[in-house]
Parts: structure tokens; sequence; C-alpha cells
């Protein structure tokens, strides 16, 4: 369990903040968000007072990376590149996650290595990840300002015969529920949002194209809802194009392998992270994952392309 809590003890009553950065070594950053989200904890009860003090016996709920042995795909000095299996999360969603990518991080470079930017649980391939405070700024300013390039691969429902780019804006919905509220949809007054695809291969036997998507904006989900916007969504996909019934379903963890192929073509999202392309302190580098990805949707289509 990646989230554990200790027992801790002080002589002398200080401010909590001020144990964490003297004797466990965050900085006043961390100790004062750790202590807001109430990981400290005095006679049983949260303390959320980030000058709060402490005076002998006390709990702390700190984050302890486990490893599953996964192998980064390239390893230089400022950063990491991993290839992410599809199924695995980014970050842990609760205290209670058993397992997520910036475990193997943090065990494998330390704590100060974070992770650049996010790719949904089920989307595989590259996540860029910093290894120092320094890069890590430098990269997510990247990211921010669109300065990093990205290219995915998907599979999509149908025969997209040509090129297109889709510029539709983007909003999350405001619903009631909150199955609904995860859903992103196009709408005037969403965000500008930008995504060129180009057609790589059609599988007449399965109606099914192989898409290069090059997103020019960084909105969540934005991928798979342009696609879905052009009427050719994401083989796979468990949100867009399915009933709200279904949608539970998954999220339940209910949703047998064979129902998600009846109901979305395929046991997971066919979307895979493919190509990074940045310059880092005057350096070119371009990245290619090297995992086989008609490989992973053949497996997961249960049926073979043709």
């Amino acid at each position: 369990m990646p989230f554990v809590k200790k027992k801790m003890f002080v002589k002398e009553k200080q401010k909590a903040f001020m144990y964490l950065i003297n004797v466990l070594g965050y900085t006043q950053r961390e100790a004062q968000r750790f202590i807001s989200k109430g990981r400290v904890l005095v006679d049983g009860e949260e303390m959320m007072k980030t000058a709060g003090e402490i005076e002998g016996e006390f709990d702390f709920i700190f984050f302890e990376p486990i490893t599953k042995g996964l192998v980064p795909a390239h390893v230089k000095e400022e950063f990491v590149l991993f290839d992410k299996p599809s199924g695995v999360l980014v970050h842990p969603q609760t205290k209670a996650t058993p397992y997520s990518l910036i475990d193997e991080l943090k065990y494998q470079f330390g704590r100060d290595a974070n992770i650049a930017h996010r790719i949904d649980q089920e989307t595989s391939g590259l996540v860029l990840c910093s290894r120092n405070k320094v890069s890590e700024r430098e990269l997510k300013i990247m990211f921010q300002e669109r300065d990093m390039k990205k290219k995915y691969l998907a599979l999509v429902h149908g025969h997209l015969k040509e090129e297109i780019c889709v510029e539709a804006p983007l909003l999350r919905s405001k619903a009631d529920t909150a199955i609904v509220r995860m859903v992103v949809h196009v709408h005037e007054t969403g965000k500008a949002s930008k995504t060129d695809f180009k057609p790589l291969e059609y599988f007449p036997g399965v109606d099914m194209t192989l898409v290069e998507c090059a997103p020019l904006t960084g909105r969540q989900h934005q991928i798979r809802v342009h696609l879905f916007h052009v009427k050719h969504p994401i083989v796979g996909d468990p949100v867009y194009g399915q009933s709200e019934i279904d949608m539970v379903k998954f999220l339940d963890k209910v949703l047998t392998p064979q129902d998600r192929i009846n109901k979305s073509g395929a046991t997971r999202l066919l979307l895979h992270a493919n190509e990074l392309e940045f310059n880092l302190y005057n350096e070119d580098y371009h990245f290619h994952s090297k995992v086989d990805f008609l490989k992973e949707v053949r497996k997961s289509l249960g049926v073979e392309l043709a």
C-alpha cells in the first residue's frame, strides 16, 4: 500500500510543518499541503490548520512507493520516459489506490522525481517524467505552452478516408450526476481545441481505421471527444458513445470483457501515446514508443484485423 500511517514522537512542542521540514526533509509547500490534506493526526484527529502544533505522539500518513518492475523506456540525466501499459493509473485516485505510475517513478528515481503530464488510465504509451524540481518546472511549462509535440495512435470505428483537422471547443459537463460530470463535450462556450487526424490503414473486415492523432491543444479527453464528434469514436471507449447505464457498469467494474467488446468493440480503449518531440536545454529529443500497438489491438479486439 503506497500510503502508510506511521507513529512519530516529538519531545518539545513545535509547529507540525516545521517538523516535516526539519526532520523529514519536505519543503515548506509540501509540508503545509500534507497538513491541509489531513495527513497529520493528533489523538486520531486530522490536523487541518497548517500552523498547528504537535507534542508527544502523533501519526503521519505518507507516500511509500512500491515497484512492479516496470522498466523505463529511456533514462536521461534530467528526465525519464515510461511506456505505460493500459490500465495503470498515472497518479493514485485515493489513498487506497494500490499502485500507479508515480509509485514506479519515485521508487526508482527518488522523492523529487515527478510526472510532467497525464494520460488516461486506459490509454497506453509514453509518459514523460522529471527527475528533479528544476526539470519538472521546465517540462511542465513546455506542455502548458504547447512546445511539446505529441502524436497518438488510435483505432476508430468506421472508414476515415482522408486527413482532417477538427477545431471544436470542449466543455466539461455540469450535470448533477457524478458519472455525467466526467464527460467532456463539444460546446460553443468551451475552451478552444484543435486536433489533426491522419488515416494510416483501413481494415474493411472489421470496418475500423488506424489513425494518427496530433493534438495541438491539451484538453482533457480531447482526442476521444473530437473523434466521437466526427462520428469515428475510438474502439473500446467506455464513455463516449455509451449509455449512462453502461458507463456505470464500467466504473463499477461489473462490465465483463465480452460485454465490453459487444458494447464498444474492444476490452480496452485503443488509444496509444506513440511519439514525443521537444527541446530541453538546447538539445532536441524525438521519442517513439517501442510497443507494437497493432499487437495490442489484436489482443483487445478478440478477432483478427482484416
